[in-house]
């Protein structure tokens, strides 16, 4: 019979095993400087699934995958047809990313149903763990794919038709690696989902907190501006009769810049890509290409900043008699997370006795497009010195074990009542 009670409350992950694990996926696409380059559906993700389903399989999970590219291990309940307790993450990487961004949240919630497994505990619901296909975003341009399909978010036919920049479309990966790429994707019925991962900022680690109890993520948009100059030759050529597009750009920066910082100091602005074409040395440009990434938690600013970025760059092209357009490209809107799920965060926290912070989310996790059709909440554990998206990314393994330690009890709370 599924319990909650005494026999439960003393369970704890085996932090051990957690740390070798995330220690031997790291070694799946490792970079020469202590990170990971494994970006999805490479050989490299490929690898990771494999050793993933293996170690579930193990554990006496089923495994299974979907068109969407996705990957799901079930570990049945009592009542295994009732809904299930959902948790993951993703395996997917940026190109110079670390050993714990996405990874951390897959292996703690594997991490969770060995851990049950060890105590011979059942529950109630069944427990699956999700590992989201192309959550980065780097490799195909839409970030958080895989989830946005399953929840209904994003087409199907819309993600398979994403393609890398040599060319090559989700869908044609997917039929090379062998993943089901005709199976349904098919959203089980969800009673609570939960996701546990690294701050990736420096807000735990400043204030001395192990658990970061967070309630929502703020809103956030990517931008393609383009600016369309003519080529010229960069010696015979006068200054004032070119068609240069970078300077176009080079007024716009700081225009983008100067009003993200009007907006306070919550408000986020990345320029992530500059692209120049022909790209000579001794050409002018016929054409630039750049992306803007904006942030912020309040939807009034993130509304404003939004308009004056793009009045920005469309004044530029404006002063300097040059075609082109900024266009938004993804989008994904500020989120409320529910509030029984972060109560039963809040609850485990407290009964396990960890320091924890309410925060907001200044990045966009999956947990995003799942809030969207379950009731979900997620956790944060401290990354040293905020750094993500690096190489040199690392967090302590008592840090990622108190995580996953307070994931494995609000996971018990939510899949072992009726």
């Amino acid at each position: 019979m599924p319990e909650h009670s005494s026999t439960t409350a003393s369970c704890r992950v085996n932090g051990d095993r957690l740390w070798s694990r995330l220690m031997a996926m790291a070694e799946i696409g490792a970079t020469p400087l202590g990170g990971c380059n494994r970006q999805a559906l490479t050989d490299g993700d490929l690898a990771a699934r494999r050793l993933l389903s293996a170690w579930a399989k193990a554990a006496a999970c089923t495994v299974r995958e979907d068109s969407a590219g996705n990957l799901f291990v079930h570990r049945a309940g009592a009542d295994d047809a009732s809904p299930v307790v959902l948790t993951g993450s993703h395996l997917d990487t940026q190109p110079t990313g670390g050993k714990f961004d996405g990874v951390y949240g897959v292996l703690a919630g594997l991490e969770v149903i060995e851990s049950l497994n060890d105590r011979g505990v059942a529950t109630r619901h069944p427990i699956e763990l999700a590992v989201w296909c192309n959550e980065e975003g780097c490799r195909f341009p839409a970030a958080m794919m895989g989830s946005a399909v399953w929840s209904g978010r994003m087409p199907l036919a819309a993600a398979h038709a994403l393609t890398d920049r040599a060319g090559r479309s989700v869908r044609q990966e997917l039929d090379r690696l062998g993943i089901a790429a005709t199976a349904p994707v098919v959203r089980s019925r969800v009673r609570a989902a939960l996701e546990v991962h690294i701050e990736q900022g420096p807000v735990l680690e400043q204030h001395g907190k192990t658990i970061g109890i967070v309630t929502g993520v703020q809103n956030m948009c990517r931008y393609e501006a383009v600016i369309e100059g003519q080529e010229a030759h960069a010696g015979p050529t006068p200054m004032n009769l070119r068609r240069d597009p970078v300077r176009a750009l080079a007024q716009a920066l700081p225009a983008i810049y100067a009003v993200a910082a009007a907006r306070g100091p919550e408000a986020r602005l990345t320029v992530g890509i500059i692209e120049t074409s022909p790209g000579s040395p001794n050409t002018v440009p016929g054409r630039v290409r750049f992306t803007i990434d904006v942030r912020h938690p309040d939807a009034t600013e993130y509304a404003r900043l939004r308009s004056e970025v793009e009045a920005c760059v469309r004044e530029a092209l404006a002063h300097h008699a040059l075609a082109g357009d900024v266009r938004c490209t993804w989008e994904a809107p500020g989120v409320v997370f529910d509030a029984a799920c972060v109560g039963a965060v809040r609850a485990a926290t407290a009964a396990l006795g960890y320091q924890a912070l309410d925060m907001v989310s200044g990045a966009g996790h999956d947990s995003c497009n799942v809030a969207a059709v379950a009731p979900t909440a997620m956790i944060f554990v401290p990354c040293a010195g905020g750094l993500s998206h690096n190489e040199a990314e690392t967090a302590s393994p008592a840090d990622l074990a108190a995580g996953a330690n307070v994931l494995l009890h609000a996971v018990l709370a939510l899949a072992c009542a009726a």
